[in-house]
């Protein structure tokens, strides 16, 4: 797998290569967020590791600018692991975050994750099986979705939240168990994560959080999908 680092800590980007490319990785650098966007956008990657702090274009900035072009699954490291930077960064974009004093064997789980939940190849021959609610489709085999005949964007992240969800429409999903399914790791309960990504997913489907037509916030438990049949 092709990996992109972009960092101006050119020694931490020297750490990187040196533990992930005897694991498989072919690892390129960028050291400024400018030069990051357009290796992005012009190469084919199959992550981004991506620092917050750096000249000429922040982290944030760059993946607004990548996200006009690229659904690559980003990790974004930031450098004290601040709730607001992570916030910030799963608000427009990032798949995952990572505190600058992370370890290796952190980096690649959380790498593994989220490059895991990018595949979006459907199995030759087979049949991609619907999951439909209102107007709402989501197809896992393909990883697509859609409401009505409008094409869903979504990031690896979201889909994985939406896709969980539809599977268990009518019943309710604890943020415990989300964070397990689509991020891999234990809940921490000052993880936001679920919650912005829900926050983003709502947006996309058009959803009223007040007056859910798909997504219905569980107080202090977590979200259902709303099943139309068991709707009064």
């Amino acid at each position: 797998m092709r990996l992109l680092v972009v960092d101006d800590d050119r020694k931490l980007c020297r750490l990187i290569k040196e533990y992930l490319e005897p694991l498989g990785y072919d690892v390129q650098f960028a050291h400024t967020g400018t030069e990051g966007v357009e290796r992005a956008a012009g190469e084919d990657f199959g992550a981004v590791i991506l620092d917050v702090m750096m000249p000429e274009m922040d982290g944030f900035e760059a993946l607004k600018e990548i996200r006009k072009t690229s659904e690559v699954p980003v990790l974004m490291l930031t450098s004290r692991g601040d709730e607001a930077d992570r916030i910030v960064g799963l608000e427009i974009g990032a798949d995952d975050y990572l505190p600058k004093t992370f370890s290796t064997r952190e980096l690649l789980a959380r790498l593994r994750a989220v490059t895991r939940r990018s595949r979006r190849q459907t199995p030759d021959g087979g049949v991609d099986e619907e999951i439909s609610i209102r107007e709402l489709q989501v197809r896992p085999a393909s990883r697509t979705a859609s409401i009505g005949d409008q094409p869903l964007e979504l990031t690896p992240v979201e889909f994985d939240l939406l896709e969980s969800l539809a599977r268990a429409k009518g019943r309710v999903k604890s943020r415990e168990q989300l964070v397990e399914e689509i991020a891999h790791r234990d809940f921490d309960v000052f993880d936001r994560s679920v919650d912005v990504h829900v926050s983003a997913l709502r947006k996309k489907l058009g959803d009223d959080p007040k007056a859910p037509t798909y997504i219905r916030t569980v107080r202090a438990v977590g979200y259902m999908m709303i099943d139309p049949a068991r709707e009064i």
